[in-house]
Parts: C-alpha cells; structure tokens; sequence
C-alpha cells in the first residue's frame, strides 16, 4: 500500500462558507407556496397563541383575585413572577394538547411512508467526536455503514472528525478507527480527520468539514457520538431532502437508549413516552421554520456554507466570542436565507444516549444554559423570522424559568412569614370605614391544583396515548406497568426538580455576572459519583432546604407542608445525586419492568448491532496507546500520514517548548509506559505531531 493511499481522506473539495453578520435581510422562501399546507400551519399557530393567551389571562386573574385589595410592593412582585411562571406552562400545556390531538390522528390514519428506494444525492454522514471513547463510536458507525451500504450503496460515506484534545483518547481512537476504516465496505466508505487546533469547538469542527470537502456532497447528516439511526431512516431522510429543493435541514426527534442507570432510565422513559407529544405539538406550529438540535438531522451541504457559517459576536465570554450552542442560531440564518427547516416526528428509528447521573446532566445544562443565554444577542437581530425569535426565546426561557420559579417561592416564603409578623393594621390612611385585608384561601387553593393539573397535563396526556394504543401499551409492558412507571417517573421528577431548579438559577446567576463555562466532555456510561462528592456538591442545596423547613415549621406550619415538596428534595439532593448514577438501581427498576421503553422489550437490530459491536470490540483492547505506537510499525507509520501539520523537532523556525521537553525526555527514558507518566499533555500532544520524535523514540524504546 503506498503512502498516499494511507491517508484517512478523500481528496479535497472546497466549499466557500462566508462568515455571516448578526444582522441581515431576511430572503424570500425557498419553498412553494402551499394554500392547505401554509393555511393550516398558520391556523395553528394562531391557535396556540390564542389558547396560551386565554388560559395565561384566567390564571393571572385568578391570581390578582386571590390577593384583593390594596397591593404591596413585594405582592406586586409576587404577581409578575406567577404571571410570567404561569405563561410558560400554558404554553407547554397547549402545546401538549395539540400534539396529543395530532398523534391520535396518527395512530388512526397511520404515519407516512418509509420506502426503500435510494436517494439521488450523495450524503456524507458526519460524526464529530471530542475525548469520547472510541470503541463505542466505532460500534455505532460500523452498525451503521454497514446497513448503508447494503441499502444504498455509493450513496453515503462516513467522515469521523475529531476534535480530541487528549493525547492519550486521540491515540486510542486512531487505533481504534483504523481497523474500522480498513474493513469498511467500499460501498460505504470510512473516513478520518483530526483537527490540532479544535477552534469553535462543534460548530468550527463541522464548518471545517464543509470548506475541505464539502463540495462533493449534496448532503450531510449530522450525528452526535452517541447517535444511532438505522439506515432505512437516513435514507429516508435523504430521499425527503431530495424531493423538496426549499428545504435546507430535516430534523428527528431522537430516542433515548442504552441507559443502565436510575437516572439514565428516568430521562429514557420520560423522553419515550412524553416525547413524541411535545414533539407532534412542535411540528404542528413549526412548519417549515422548524429548530435543529445539533444532531440526527440532514442538512443541505451548499445551502448550510451559503448561509450558516456562525458570526462571532463582539465582547468576551459568556455573552460575546464565538456561539456556544450553534444548532438554534444555524437554523436561524438557513431560515433567514430563506431555506426550509422542517421536523419530521414520524422518523423513529433515531437514537441518542442520555447523561448517566444528575451530576452529569448539570454539567451539560452549565454549558447549554451559558449558550442559551447568549443567544440573547440574537433575539432582536434583523432578518430572523418570528418562529427563529420563539425558539431563541424558549431556550432562554428553558433556564431562567427556573429563576423564576425560584424567585417566586422565595418572595412567597417572605409574603407568608412577614405576615405571621406584621400586625394588622385596619385603619392605615385617615378613614370613617375600616379596611379589610382579604386572602382568599379556597381560591388560592383552587388555583394551585389548576396551575398543578396544567404542569401534570402533558404526562398524563402521554399515559392517555399508551393506554389507546394497544402497540404503543404492549411496549411499555402492559397498562398496570405503564401506569406504574408513569407514577414513579412522577415522584422521582417531583424530588429532583427542586435540585435542578436551584442548580439552574446558579448557572443563570453565575453567567449573568461574566463566569465562563468552557467545554468538558461527557461522560457516557459511567454515572456513579462518591457519596462524599455528592455531599460537598450539594452542601449549600441541602442547607438551603433545612433552613428553610425549619423557617417555616417556626412560622407557619401551613407553608411548611405546602413547600415540603421542594424543600424534601433540596434536603436530600445529595443523596438523590449519589443513587441518580447508580446502575443496580435502573436494572432493579428494569428487572421489575419499570420505566420500561419499548426499545428494550424489542431491541431494534441496529440498536442490537451497536451492542454487539462494541462487546466484541471491547474483547479485544490490549496494550497501552503510546506502546502500540512505538512498538508497532504499521500503526506508527499510518499515524504518521495522518498528520497534516507535521513538527519537525530539530527546525528551529518552529520552535514549540512542549516539543523540545518532550525530545528531552524522550531521550532518556527507555520505557513506553514509564514515558506516558512523564509526559504533560500538552508535551505528549506535542510529540504526537512530530514524525521524527515518535520514530526516534520508538527506536530508543525498543533497542
């Protein structure tokens, strides 16, 4: 085999990819005009905000009702607070009852078709990885390629593109993806690239892609790590991107699989069962300015560097540099652009694993909530369409709702105490009458249960449409288990959301005074967190939540058992965090077919493949990366032609500390395992970039 042919790639095919500006003209749409189509989307649309609007004005009345007479400043805050609590779940509640309405329909007519056929465009199927464990990527891509290629050959090709930062993970997944590369089916071909310099992170990693070789793919499908999608659903999707010009991007709603941990089975179950209405409801009002989720979806290859190539906003992190979270804001410009954006729920064989704990879900949320927030910048840029606006400002609103929430029991805690303190004054301004203070205990009463049912509908709608749907009941194990686990997820949700809730508002607070988050990788299987870790990561919730049962076990015994439910799971967050990753618990649960998902009771064969794939794979892991680098020739020499700027170690015009300490070392130790210890990361990525020091120091380690 000759050297050329060793590299990982394909020859270069550039694609110009203009860096876009915060504000610009909005473009016509690309897409024809459909009178049924448009008419009934718009008609929803009006629907949905009519109904959010009537049911907010009941609640907010209600509210002010409850309160009669003469307000004060801290009621006058109070009410704004519920207001604004109170809008966001109308919404999701109406939102839930058009997508349970549209996935009756459904389950009557049927869904549309899939077919076989394959498409007439060519889709390069990416897959960015960052430290990941290589042998789980490799048993997804290889699941996935080898469905492809019998499906449509010559139609797709894989691209990994790593953006690892870790000496020791990127030599782990070269080793890995090697072998994987040589074995891929020509009909559905492998490829490799590593970045040195991992520049705007997943958004810079993917735009990359597009100007080398972009040029030769009319499509490509973005995955996450983690993704698993069969290949008749990416064909599928292919051949509907094909069929309609206008459309720039078709986005799945993705399962959640392969989870082993309580927590893990809790996000699984509640994104299987509640998922699909919230997402019908989405679709419904999107249309064709629909959202991207940043993975599971197929874009148009041209349309995506016309128009999608992120601005990078002026000022320093958080709220200025590059964006965060691309996939809202990429969506956003291909919408401007006048292209399609479009979310298709009747694609379902499209997976995603979840974070393993809730130690592990806060981690992501930091970095989610920081990309959110800034996406504030782009909330009134011109050009943007009304929909693009609404999805921005529900991202937000995913994070400081829970501010929100906050600030409202907190200025409630103070009512209700400065209350038990503040002696009733009946007279306070010159007057022959008396004024009365009215609180209106049952219609406040009243009102908690609606604002509860309201919080609660979308479950229980979702539990409505197992129990209908003799398939969809059957998949989740019957109507007693499916019951059964609807009422667990309930309880065990009910006892994290306080911790979640005050986790969220210390993101929001800490990113609104400058905190930056940065980038750490996720952990995927393993969720387990030391009780004592659990116990200093959550001191101040759990003191938060003592004192503040104590507060009103003092003051007001009525309020004490009204916020025992928050102030329960702030007590015992750290325990909660400590089991969340536990994976003896989600197999209990599992055993006992609780929070079942019809994934596990009937194991899809791709999903079947990935796992026996990385079984195998992990049968066969053996010596330490740099070891095998130094010790095996052909390894070394392909790492080697991978390199697309390599360091000469002896150059002088390419001076790099790093490199030069690493020679250093390198030069006396005579031990590939010994070497891995002595080495920083910075000074083992260096070597790892210079083909003269690896060939010196395997020559010295092996003598």
């Amino acid at each position: 085999m000759t050297t050329a042919s060793r590299i990982a790639l394909p020859p270069e095919q550039p694609l110009v990819m203009p860096r876009q500006s915060l504000h610009a003209k909005g473009q016509k749409s690309r897409s024809s005009f459909n009178f049924w189509r448009d008419g009934r989307i718009w008609l929803t649309r009006i629907l949905l905000l009519y109904a959010t609007y009537k049911l907010s004005e009941y609640g907010i009345s209600e509210m002010y009702t409850v309160m009669t007479g003469e307000l004060t400043r801290t009621q006058w805050v109070f009410l704004v607070l519920f207001s604004i609590n109170f809008v966001w779940i109308s919404f999701a509640g109406v939102q839930a009852v058009l997508g349970f309405l549209l996935l009756m329909k459904q389950d009557v007519f049927g869904a549309r078709n899939i077919h076989d056929k394959p498409p007439g465009i060519r889709t390069a199927v990416l897959a960015p990885v960052y430290n990941e464990d290589p042998l789980r990527v490799a048993a997804g891509i290889r699941a996935m390629s080898t469905e492809l290629a019998q499906q449509a050959p010559g139609c797709f090709a894989f691209f990994i593109l790593s953006d690892t930062t870790n000496p020791t993970a990127w030599l782990r997944e070269e080793h890995t993806f090697k072998k994987l590369i040589e074995q891929a089916s020509p009909d559905c071909p492998i490829y490799y690239r590593h970045r040195r310099k991992n520049s705007e992170r997943k958004a810079g990693n993917i735009s990359d892609w597009v100007m080398r070789w972009g040029g030769g793919y009319e499509a490509m499908l973005v995955l996450d790590a983690d993704s698993i999608m069969s290949g008749s659903i990416m064909v599928e999707m292919a051949r509907r991107l094909e069929a309609e010009p206008g459309l720039g991007l078709l986005q799945t709603l993705p399962n959640i699989v392969l989870s082993e941990s309580l927590y893990g089975r809790l996000q699984q179950f509640a994104n299987r069962l509640y998922g699909p209405v919230f997402a019908n409801g989405l679709a419904a009002w999107h249309g064709y300015g629909s959202n991207f989720w940043g993975h599971n979806a197929i874009i148009r290859t041209r349309a995506f560097a016309d128009s999608a190539h992120l601005p990078v906003l002026s000022g320093k992190p958080p709220f200025g540099g590059h964006v965060i979270s691309h996939d809202f804001i990429e969506a956003a410009l291909l919408r401007r652009a006048g292209w399609g954006v479009r979310f298709d729920t009747d694609l379902e064989q499209s997976y995603e694993e979840a974070p393993p704990s809730m130690s592990d879900v806060l981690i992501r949320d930091r970095r989610w909530c920081q990309g959110n927030l800034q996406h504030s910048r782009f909330l009134f840029a011109r050009g943007l369409a009304l929909t693009n606006r609404l999805h921005i400002l529900s991202g937000i609103m995913a994070y400081a709702s829970a501010l929100f929430w906050f600030m409202l029991l907190a200025v409630g805690m103070v009512l209700t105490i400065q209350a038990s303190f503040t002696p009733t004054d009946y007279f306070p301004e010159f007057s022959l009458f008396p004024s009365w203070p009215v609180f209106d205990s049952e219609r406040a009463i009243t009102l908690f249960v609606q604002s509860m049912a309201i919080v609660l509908l979308p479950k229980f709608l979702a539990w409505v449409t197992g129990i209908l749907s003799l398939r969809r009941c059957l998949g989740y194990g019957g109507p007693l288990l499916l019951t059964i686990s609807v009422l667990v997820e309930v309880v065990l949700s009910a006892m994290f959301a306080p911790v979640m809730m005050l986790a969220q508002s210390q993101m929001v607070r800490e990113i609104l005074t400058g905190s930056d988050s940065g980038w750490k990788p996720q952990r995927r299987n393993d969720g387990s967190i030391a009780l004592l870790a659990a116990l200093n990561m959550h001191k101040w919730h759990m003191l938060l939540g003592f004192s503040a049962a104590i507060s009103t076990w003092y003051f007001n015994q009525g309020l004490f058992y009204w916020l025992l439910p928050v102030t329960s799971g702030l007590m015992a967050s750290a325990l909660l965090s400590w089991i969340s990753g536990k994976a003896w618990l989600g197999k209990l649960l599992r055993f006992f077919g609780i929070l079942g998902t019809p994934e596990e009771r009937r194991q899809p064969d791709i999903i079947a493949a990935v796992v026996a794939n990385e079984k195998a794979g992990r049968d066969e892991v053996g010596e330490s990366p740099l070891t095998l680098l130094l010790t095996d020739d052909d390894f070394r020499s392909w790492h080697n032609d991978q390199l697309t700027q390599p360091i000469d170690a002896n150059s002088l015009s390419s001076f790099e500390p790093e490199l030069k300490l690493a020679q250093y070392k390198a030069e006396r130790c005579y031990q590939s395992t010994k070497l891995e210890t002595w080495l920083s990361p910075a000074e083992y990525m260096a070597m790892l970039h210079s083909p003269m020091l690896i060939d010196t120091t395997a020559r010295l380690t092996t003598a």
